[in-house]
């Protein structure tokens, strides 16, 4: 495990957690809403620098870990259909639905293909003609853009066997339906760089006054978070909820501009399903009607679904911050990378992943320095 004189900045890291301990006087809890922040923070053990109290909670930061089981029953049962070359990120293609994964079903003789764009699947249907080409098109605010823009390209120029299985999901709603729940605890959020980058911040600003939360728009580096942790606990010490840019190198206010406008041509906003938080107003895109002839639930509409079944797996709680993955009895022991569960083993921004991978490493290896040793 990377300790504070790893970091690229020793001295700065260390600066940063000193501050955060002179001006906390109570506990706080914080949550970080990016799978690339929490690996972070726990591959450097950045929480073990924090002062007594102050927890940092992982939330529905991983897109492929938010999109829903019966998401991925359906892209399972298109990719099945005959004809089909089903495309999707690599690692959605692990992800258990009901019964199986994408994997699963290409082990038996579905054509199912991972690509790094959508654009490498609308390519396959410029050379493929006479196959259906469907992409599964997950994510955040940030990879809709490239969606939007591989159907433009289609309309464009005219491509008939191409259209798109859609479930991307915007953050704001979601942060919204973690702090209207009975049981929220959580002070403070640390917004993913990324999709603020492409879509800016505006839109934190209502959640941040209407909620009473400090919102501090992060990078990803440790100094990066380190200094958005001490911004969020500055404010919640001054009895402040405002939303801050840490992350100024990278964001602005409005984003980018051209890609909120590609996004909002091609898309328009509707209810989505989240894995573990369940069905959330104004939280996901759909195609518009332009463009509704390349939606895949459209030209698949009579395929069945097998029915739900019980699963072991606690990643609804995890993703809600309600427990961390090494509180789950199947983590590490019928739950491995290997052999997951669950899409938050199975995602390499998956918080149980990280947990796998970093927790289990620093308990495995007695010698390693304490965190009071290491910022001596």
């Amino acid at each position: 495990m990377k300790y504070v004189d790893e970091f690229r900045d020793g001295d700065a890291a260390r600066r940063y957690a000193a501050a955060i301990a002179r001006i906390t006087t109570r506990p706080w809890t914080l949550m970080e809403i990016c799978g690339g922040q929490t690996h972070s923070i726990l591959r450097h053990g950045l929480d073990r620098l924090l002062p007594e109290g102050v927890a940092l909670l992982h939330g529905p930061g991983c897109p492929v870990c938010v999109t829903s089981e019966e998401a991925v029953d359906r892209a399972i049962a298109i990719a099945t259909e005959p004809g089909v070359v089903f495309c999707s990120f690599g690692d959605m293609l692990r992800v258990p639905g009901t019964n199986t994964s994408l994997l699963g079903a290409k082990s038996r003789g579905a054509d199912v293909r991972m690509v790094y764009s959508p654009l490498d699947a609308l390519d396959l249907a410029r050379r493929h003609p006479d196959r259906e080409i469907v992409f599964f098109a997950i994510g955040f605010e940030t990879t809709a853009p490239a969606t939007a823009m591989a159907v433009a390209q289609a309309e464009r120029d005219g491509i008939r066997n191409f259209s798109l299985l859609v479930s991307h999901v915007l953050v704001p709603p979601a942060i919204a339906a973690l702090l209207s729940a009975p049981d929220n605890r959580v002070q403070g959020f640390l917004a993913a760089g990324h999709v603020c980058t492409v879509m800016g911040y505006r839109d934190y600003q209502p959640l941040a006054a209407r909620y009473q939360v400090p919102i501090v728009v992060t990078g990803f580096e440790p100094l990066d978070l380190l200094q958005g942790i001490y911004l969020c606990i500055r404010q919640l010490e001054e009895g402040r909820a405002e939303v801050q840019n840490q992350y100024s190198r990278s964001v602005r206010l409005d984003g980018n501009r051209a890609a909120r406008e590609l996004i909002a041509l091609v898309f328009t906003v509707q209810p989505q399903h989240w894995r573990g938080l369940g069905e959330i107003a104004e939280s996901g895109l759909g195609l518009a009607p332009r463009y509704r002839r390349f939606d895949a639930l459209t030209r698949f509409a009579k395929i069945g679904l097998p029915p739900t079944s019980p699963n072991e797996c606690i990643a609804g709680e995890i993703l809600r911050g309600r427990k961390t993955p090494d509180a789950c009895p199947a983590f590490g022991t019928r739950c491995t990378p290997e052999r997951p569960l669950g899409a938050t083993m199975v995602s390499s921004e998956g918080a149980c992943a990280a947990y796998y991978r970093y927790r289990r490493r620093a308990a495995a290896e007695p010698t390693t320095p304490s965190i009071s040793e290491t910022c001596r």
